[in-house]
């Protein structure tokens, strides 16, 4: 591809990359300073989404471990995820990019429409051992861009000092006609039911996604019966007093909040959590999200994918590969997992992880059971289906459209 040609390329999916989700993971504030390559052969450059690690973490040591095996030096900038993808798209207009780009799992497909990304195909870079779902998140047309450093999904808490109040067995719930009625004796017994977030914005679609890909419904289907019958689900909650209004405006962390006061039997929330449940003071459990009839619910994967971006010198790449191989292999890969309090892409870290802590299981299988909210050949397509996902939400729950009405809409506008 031509320089002109693949600028207007770029220059036209920046305007996607705005809608992208990022909320997948913990949020980190923070900001990364610019940065350039410049010629020097020896040096390359890493581009990550965790300011909240200084030059003294153990992620950043790691880096520069993994420079000196691969016999360069490492140059580090972080960014905050909801700049990172926009940043990498200027950079490759620019024809800077770094040589090591890590970034959240549904900008993958964005850079890689826009030309930004190397397949591995073209890089070289092992992902045998990955788990094929969480693998997808980073493929597109047929081809794959990069490797997972790891990932996170969402679960449902639970208090159990609640649910034995009211005289719920967790174990009896398989589906969700038992989570309903675990919910209504909740209330008769003078408590809280569950708490999410529904708001109207990206983070409001990834928490609506298990329910919906839980019933059976497909993205390209927005208004299928399966998806009125997930929505339907959550409106009958909030119209029954099992969840409250403020799911309407409650982000994910707001959603927490109110988990934590002590009054609800459960919340719908992320891996990242995990640190904040063993604070909240009281005894709490994790159970998988269930699917309409039985079984585990697909619930979308957040977490970043290791990428290596399209270099006017080709000759780079084997040493990229070095660097990301180091990163997302064995006792590496381990380490960073833990640190992020992310699962692992592969079945053998993710034993050891659990062999380490036994409360990481029920998210090992939430992960196992987990989906690409891009997989499907999705793509870029995602960021405007799910627009009008979170926009039927927030009708339905609002009341002033019905759930097959809203959907129906929602449908239309994805086309």
């Amino acid at each position: 591809m031509n320089c002109s040609s693949r600028q207007r390329r770029l220059t036209a999916v920046a305007v996607t990359a705005l809608a992208v989700a990022v909320t997948a993971t913990a949020c980190s504030s923070g900001s990364g300073s610019s940065d350039t390559r410049g010629a020097d052969s020896s040096t390359y450059t890493v581009w990550d989404p965790y300011p909240q690690f200084d030059k003294t973490s153990d992620w950043a040591k790691l880096l520069d471990e993994c420079g000196t095996k691969a016999g360069v030096q490492v140059k580090r900038t972080a960014f905050d995820t909801s700049d990172l993808g926009n940043k990498s798209l200027l950079a490759a207009q620019q024809g800077n990019s770094p040589d090591v780009l890590i970034v959240d799992n549904p900008v993958v497909s964005i850079l890689a429409e826009a030309g930004v990304l190397t397949t591995t195909d073209d890089n070289k870079l092992d992902t045998s051992k990955v788990d094929p779902n969480l693998l997808a998140a980073g493929q597109s047309g047929g081809k794959t861009y990069g490797t997972p450093i790891g990932a996170n999904t969402l679960a449902l808490y639970y208090n159990k000092d609640v649910l034995k109040a009211a005289g719920v067995d967790v174990a009896s719930i398989k589906d969700w006609k038992s989570l309903t009625a675990a919910l209504a004796k909740v209330k008769q017994a003078g408590k809280k039911g569950i708490t999410f977030s529904a708001i109207g914005t990206e983070e409001g679609s990834f928490q609506f996604l298990p329910w919906f890909w839980g019933s059976g419904a497909k993205l390209t289907e927005l208004d299928s019966a399966q998806a009125v019958s997930a929505l339907s689900l959550w409106k009958d909650w909030l119209k029954n007093g099992y969840a409250p209004n403020s799911v309407l405006n409650n982000t994910q962390t707001t959603s927490w909040q109110e988990f934590a006061s002590g009054d609800y039997a459960f919340s719908e929330n992320g891996t990242w959590q995990l640190a904040n449940a063993k604070k909240a003071g009281f005894d709490y459990g994790v159970l998988p999200i269930p699917a309409a009839a039985s079984g585990n619910a697909a619930a979308p994967t957040g977490g970043e994918f290791v990428t290596i971006p399209v270099q006017e010198d080709s000759g780079r790449y084997a040493t990229s590969q070095k660097l990301v191989t180091c990163l997302t292999s064995g006792e590496n890969l381990y380490n960073t997992d833990t640190t992020l309090s992310y699962v692992t892409p592969t079945g053998e870290v993710q034993d050891k992880q659990v062999a380490a802590n036994a409360d990481l299981k029920p998210w090992v299988d939430a992960v196992k059971a987990a989906k690409g909210r891009t997989s499907d050949d999705l793509g870029t397509k995602y960021p405007k289906i799910s627009e009008q996902m979170w926009k039927a939400v927030q009708s339905a729950l609002s009341g002033s459209k019905s759930p097959e009405d809203a959907l129906s809409e929602a449908q239309s506008a994805a086309k």
